[in-house]
């Protein structure tokens, strides 16, 4: 099997929370070129497109130097279009050339501080341990623990999320994650033939706790704007610093 990794930046027009976001500048730099830098950057991904339905976004793709062979079609840039189809279109061009990567690697724009670092890590840990998929996450708080969280049924009744003893020692309790959006490594055979990004067996890479932001609002997006006065001060629009 080719360890060649090909890179994925889905970045679509239609945005509900904030809108047309992937291009929105951030910090005096449209949202998708930080995660193009951290892309171009990353030394194990062998060529990194984006997928994108929008000439706009594919304009501002190139100038920070991303790959846009395509434009996707309108039906798979709709609010409930999963990502696997985004990722077999995405495959499916590139095959159609002749081209064979093992893996692929999404990227969503939404997570613009992850670092090239992070990527490099996630895609080493899938081929060391020979997993289906690697997805960067972050701890859960230990009050959020799923031991320790309850739903509420129909009735109005409190019901453990996890069934099983009780867990009354914070010491004993088993480490939780969740992900933070930022990477996500599969293996093409198990996108091609399971149509899924997890498979049956998946592995987790934490992220550093500064790079775990993922923009739905915009409160987060105001925040991470402070932030980045502080802390960034890019150069131009393919570089990110």
């Amino acid at each position: 099997m080719s360890r060649r990794t090909l890179g994925i930046i889905p970045a679509r027009a239609g945005s509900k929370g904030i809108p047309r976001k992937n291009i929105r500048t951030m910090a005096g730099v449209p949202l998708l070129a930080y995660t193009a830098h951290a892309a171009l950057n990353a030394a194990s991904l062998s060529r990194v497109l984006l997928s994108t339905d929008d000439p706009e976004i594919a304009s501002i793709g190139r100038a920070a130097g991303l790959e846009v062979p395509f434009l996707r079609p309108e039906e798979l840039a709709i609010d409930s279009t999963p990502m696997v189809q985004v990722v077999l279109h995405a495959l499916e061009w590139v095959q159609s050339r002749g081209l064979d990567y093992g893996a692929v690697c999404v990227l969503q724009p939404t997570s613009p501080l992850r670092s090239s670092a992070t990527i490099d890590r996630c895609v080493a840990l899938l081929w060391k341990n020979d997993v289906d998929s690697v997805i960067s996450v972050r701890p859960v708080p230990l009050e959020f623990n799923p031991h320790w969280v309850y739903f509420e049924s129909s009735a109005g009744l409190l019901e453990p999320c996890v069934n099983g003893p009780e867990i009354p020692c914070r010491q004993q309790l088993p480490r939780a994650y969740h992900p933070d959006g930022g990477v996500f490594v599969t293996k093409t055979e198990v996108v091609m033939v399971e149509h899924s990004l997890r498979g049956k067996r998946m592995m987790g890479a934490v992220s550093p706790e500064g790079e775990a932001v993922d923009l739905d609002t915009h409160d987060q997006w105001r925040d991470l704007e402070e932030r980045l006065k502080f802390t960034s001060q890019p150069t131009d629009q393919s570089s990110p610093q």
